[in-house]
């Protein structure tokens, strides 16, 4: 795209709520940054239960409760919404992740499973897809893990690097999956330049919003630098 045209950016959501969806906070950062940088705006959710549900004002689990990813995730983007299983890299620029423990739990299954996860096959399909048209990726919060499961160790070379934050807990698991962690402060990001991969720690640190507010931004702005912009040398 030229450097005039609006950037349209695809955001991923994995239902309302930190504790089993999208976090809010995140999610929100995301939209109103992106709409600040003159971007147009998508979401999508996959059109499937979610992994749990939670009572987010007791913190325990809402028994025999079922809720729909897309439908929960629409209360995040005002009612417009798309199943992820029709997002192509192809009518984007590039595509956000916020976190939230769905990344975790419903896009993935990371908080169970660690360096042994898997990923839901639309979710994997969208990165490699993102990745291989070397179109900018941003995540958040736990969100990198995923893109650390999906685009570890391969032919040419070592994975991705990402930040989840200080790393306390995770790191390991990043390596295991053939990525590399780099510690970052939660106003900061990580770029990977190879990958065109950008990612913020979030809530991965007992932050305050308007720190989460700024990391995203800096995420958000990074993202939207890249679109169109030539790739560095693989």
């Amino acid at each position: 795209m030229s450097s005039t045209d609006q950037p349209h950016i695809a955001v991923v959501l994995s239902g309302c709520g930190v504790n089993d969806g999208t976090e809010i906070t995140e999610a929100v950062s995301v939209l109103v940054h992106l709409s600040r940088l003159g971007a147009k705006v998508s979401c999508f959710a996959p059109d499937a239960p979610q992994a749990s549900v939670i009572n987010h004002a007791t913190g325990q689990p809402a028994a025999g409760a079922s809720r729909n990813m897309m439908v929960e995730s629409a209360r995040i983007s005002r009612g417009v919404i798309t199943s992820l299983a029709k997002l192509r890299a192809a009518d984007f620029d590039a595509v956000i992740f916020p976190g939230g423990y769905g990344a975790a739990k419903n896009l993935s299954d990371f908080a169970t499973k660690g360096a042994d996860c898997t990923v839901l096959p639309d979710v994997e399909r969208v990165l490699k897809d993102f990745h291989a048209a070397k179109k900018p990726i941003g995540l958040c919060c736990v969100a990198p893990a995923i893109a650390a499961r999906v685009l570890g160790t391969r032919r040419d070379g070592p994975g991705c690097t990402i930040t989840l934050g200080d790393g306390k807990g995770t790191a390991d698991a990043v390596g295991s999956m053939g990525s590399q962690h780099a510690a970052r402060s939660v106003t900061d990001v990580c770029i990977d330049e190879k990958n065109r991969l950008i990612t913020s720690p979030a809530y991965m640190y007992d932050a305050k919003p308007h720190e989460v507010f700024e990391g995203i931004g800096r995420m958000s702005e990074e993202v939207v630098r890249r679109v169109g912009a030539p790739a560095a040398a693989r």
